[in-house]
């Protein structure tokens, strides 16, 4: 397990670039944490890092999930928010197995929700909130 530290919103971006520093051959990664922890915080700052200039970057809450490309790269990037879906069968009707299948990066809020159908090599990350209110990256 690899841990990274942010510990204000003025490190998060240098966070983001160790966190993709890590990265392997996966795609597919399931941030866990409670509400208000930061995902789509930390998300929107691993998209910038990757290169995505597009200032709307944003939570897909509304839209369950959000393209963005990456300007430097090309690269597709996926960012899904899973906290409205109620069932696996909204998540099949919106194809999400496609997207996994894909090749491009998915960055998956509220993973627990589609537990029973996320790949089997799909990273797992948590942000622990710390009691003195900095954040805690654990990527599995």
């Amino acid at each position: 397990m690899k841990t990274i530290q942010i510990t204000s919103l003025d490190n998060i971006a240098e966070a983001a670039k160790e966190f993709i520093a890590q990265m392997g051959d996966e795609t597919v990664y399931a941030f866990n944490g409670e509400m208000g922890a930061g995902k789509t915080t930390f998300i929107n700052a691993l998209c910038k890092a990757l290169g995505v200039e597009d200032d709307t970057t944003n939570s897909p809450s509304f839209s369950i999930i959000n393209e963005y490309r990456s300007d430097t790269t090309a690269e597709l990037i996926y960012h899904f928010d899973l906290y409205r879906l109620e069932s696996l069968e909204e998540a099949f009707d919106i194809g999400v197995e496609d997207y996994f299948d894909s090749g491009a990066l998915c960055f998956l809020e509220w993973p627990e929700r589609i537990e029973d159908i996320l790949p089997n090599d799909t990273v797992r990350v948590n942000i622990i909130v710390n009691d003195d209110d900095t954040r805690t990256i654990t990527i599995e």
